[in-house]
């Protein structure tokens, strides 16, 4: 019994919710604003920003076209479960 509790508790660590994205995209605006990326990484930063950004708009359409009361009852959606409903929805 104690071990399904521990696969349980390790299996939600794993899981990237969509605060766990916003988290992200503003560790990303605080490092750039700081100068913490070299020029040279700066494409790739802002590439990956941008689909980030991107996402968690879709994300949050998605979520504002849902009836209100349904989307307070149902749990939040992780990150591979928003991205598997985005895709769908494209």
């Amino acid at each position: 019994m104690a071990d399904t509790q521990t696969q349980d508790t390790s299996a939600q660590s794993n899981e990237l919710t969509i605060n766990d994205l916003n988290a992200m995209k503003v560790i990303i605006d605080i490092a750039s604003s700081r100068g913490a990326f070299k020029p040279n990484e700066m494409v790739a930063v802002g590439q990956t920003y941008t689909k980030l950004t991107t996402f968690l708009d879709a994300v949050a359409a998605q979520q504002a076209a849902q009836p209100q009361s349904a989307a307070s009852a149902a749990p939040q959606p992780t990150a591979t479960q928003a991205a598997t409903s985005a895709i769908a929805g494209a």
